[in-house]
This record gives structure tokens, C-alpha cells and sequence, in this order.
């Protein structure tokens, strides 16, 4: 696990003050490459590719974690807005917030998540007893 004097200034400012990268700005926005996103701070495993999809809000967009026992919700009120806060669960990370906008056919739900929050295992690196049909 990286220690906070070790993260970046955004990472920092968004996994640890709750922050938002500029929307379109993140490196997994438009990215089509199958793996595993895991939390940049501590390597838990988050989200699959197999659960991303182009949202066209800025951020990058699934709909479910690959498992719930790796996240937290929290109500977030912050900005005259009721939100529900997705935190990494081993880290106290703050990843992004979910809401109930996805695609119908998905569950209906939309993990809005900054990239910065994220780093992804490709597919080619994940060892073959560890993969989930990518």
C-alpha cells in the first residue's frame, strides 16, 4: 500500500480530499483494454472491463464492482448535492460516487469513478488461475 507522502498531487487531492478530476481528462476515460482495475493506493481489486462502458459524462463509467466486500458507500451531500460516495473499503480511498442512471439491462447502475483512483492489470499480466472471463 502507498503511503500518502507517496501519491501524486491529484491523486492526493482526489482519493484523499474527496476531489474530481476534470471530466474527459483520465486516462481510462476511452480505454478498451480488458482487465482489472484496481485501487491506485492500495492494488484491491475494483472493477472488471467487462463492466465498463462509454457513459459520455467524462469519467470512466461500470456497472457493478467485481466485488461489493471491496467498497463503501457514504452519503455525500457536499456541493448542494445528495450523492452516494464509492470509497475503497482497504484504503478509505475516495473513487467516485454511483448512481442510478446506467444501463437498464445492467442493473441501472453507474459507478462514475476517476481514473486517477485507478490502475488496470491487463488482461496479459493477470496470472491465468486469477482471471475472470475477460
Amino acid at each position: 500500500m502507498k503511503k500518502d507522502n507517496e501519491l501524486s498531487e491529484e491523486l492526493r487531492k482526489v482519493a484523499r480530499k474527496g476531489g474530481t478530476e476534470a471530466p474527459f481528462s483520465g486516462k481510462y476515460v476511452g480505454s478498451h483494454e480488458k482487465g482489472v482495475y484496481k485501487c491506485a493506493i492500495c492494488d484491491t481489486e475494483l472493477f472488471s472491463s467487462n463492466t465498463k462502458f462509454d457513459s459520455k459524462t467524462g469519467w470512466p463509467s461500470f456497472t457493478e464492482p467485481t466485488n461489493l466486500e471491496n467498497i463503501e458507500f457514504r452519503t455525500d451531500s457536499n456541493h448542494g448535492m445528495n450523492r452516494t460516495e464509492v470509497v475503497c473499503k482497504k484504503c478509505n480511498a475516495h473513487l467516485g460516487h454511483v448512481f442510478d442512471d446506467g444501463p437498464e439491462e445492467s442493473g441501472g447502475k453507474r459507478y462514475c469513478i476517476n481514473s486517477v483512483c485507478l490502475e488496470l492489470e491487463k488482461k496479459d499480466q493477470i496470472p491465468y488461475c486469477a482471471r475472470i472471463d475477460l
